[in-house]
């Protein structure tokens, strides 16, 4: 029987080269999209919102609260969270509204609102994602 040469393999030094350059980058890609995350969702009060919607228009807000009033059917619906600050209308077009009581966590875009005279009247924010508790 022969023996194994020890001479090492030039393909083993090309293959590793590529698996440490594809998890260097693929690690840089998920340190920035987490470093991201917070630019993409604004956390804000209610107050906040409802002191100047028009600061949060169409832009993405994470709130969270008691849900006090709902009203829904056929998986849509619209539903009165109140954080201690205020409370804020939100919108679901896809899952349904949470039942009364629930603590949520909802994520959406603040849409424009009926202000009279510089008096705010309501604020709706369109739901993109929600979590309960």
């Amino acid at each position: 029987m022969k023996e194994a040469s020890m001479v090492p393999d030039p393909g083993l030094a090309v293959r590793n080269g590529v698996q440490m350059a594809t998890k260097r980058i693929l690690y840089s890609v998920a340190v920035l999209i987490v470093g991201l995350l917070p630019i993409a969702c604004e956390r804000a009060t209610i107050s906040q919102i409802n002191a100047d919607p028009s600061r949060y228009a169409n832009r993405e807000v994470a709130v969270v609260g008691h849900v006090t009033q709902a009203i829904g059917v056929f998986n849509r619906g619209i539903y009165q969270i109140d954080d201690g600050t205020g409370a804020l209308w939100v919108l679901s077009t896809h899952r349904g509204v949470p039942s009364k009581g629930v603590r949520v966590g909802a994520k959406g875009h603040i849409k424009p609102t009926i202000t009279f005279l510089g008096v705010n009247y309501v604020t709706v924010m369109e739901e993109t994602d929600r979590r309960t508790e």
